[in-house]
């Protein structure tokens, strides 16, 4: 099932914990809703301006395999309003750089990137129709900082 023009549902649900550990983690039809609003909003748009695949690592988690993962249950992956991400041959600050300054996201976290290895980490992003509180992180295993060029420049 597409979600969007290059976004498929298999690409938002598929984990191989849920698969090794044989939990279902098959979205409602509300997640769904919030997956496809995500897609149109933050992965299309990245694609077409970076005219680059985007590969998802990390899209819809049910609350079992948040348990399984160790994350919470209360993450907006649970929701179907986040996803982790990266774009195909493209330093991944300056995708989220790109984010930070043209999309309207709720939560954006450049997380585990270092300076100077483009391919490292990845960008957590998600965005909800409701109260969206537009924060820009970096997170690098240890602290949160506030994204701006300063904090990654210093990291």
């Amino acid at each position: 099932m597409k979600i969007s023009d290059h976004f498929s549902l298999i690409e938002f649900t598929k984990s191989q914990t849920a698969i090794r550990k044989n939990i279902d983690n098959t979205p409602s039809d509300v997640h769904i809703n919030n997956l496809t609003l995500v897609a149109e909003n933050i992965l299309e748009p990245v694609r077409k301006h970076f005219d680059q695949p985007v590969i998802v690592t990390s899209g819809y988690r049910s609350v079992p395999l948040c348990a399984a993962i160790g994350s919470s249950k209360f993450s907006q992956h649970a929701l179907g309003q986040a996803v982790d991400f990266e774009v195909v041959g493209i330093d991944n600050y300056e995708t989220a750089n790109y984010i930070f300054d043209n999309l309207p996201f709720d939560q954006l976290i450049l997380e585990y990137y270092e300076p100077g290895i483009p391919d490292s980490g990845w960008i957590h992003c998600s965005y909800t129709t409701v109260n969206s509180r537009r924060t820009g992180l970096i997170y690098d295993g240890k602290e949160y900082r506030d994204f701006t060029e300063a904090s990654i420049m210093s990291a």
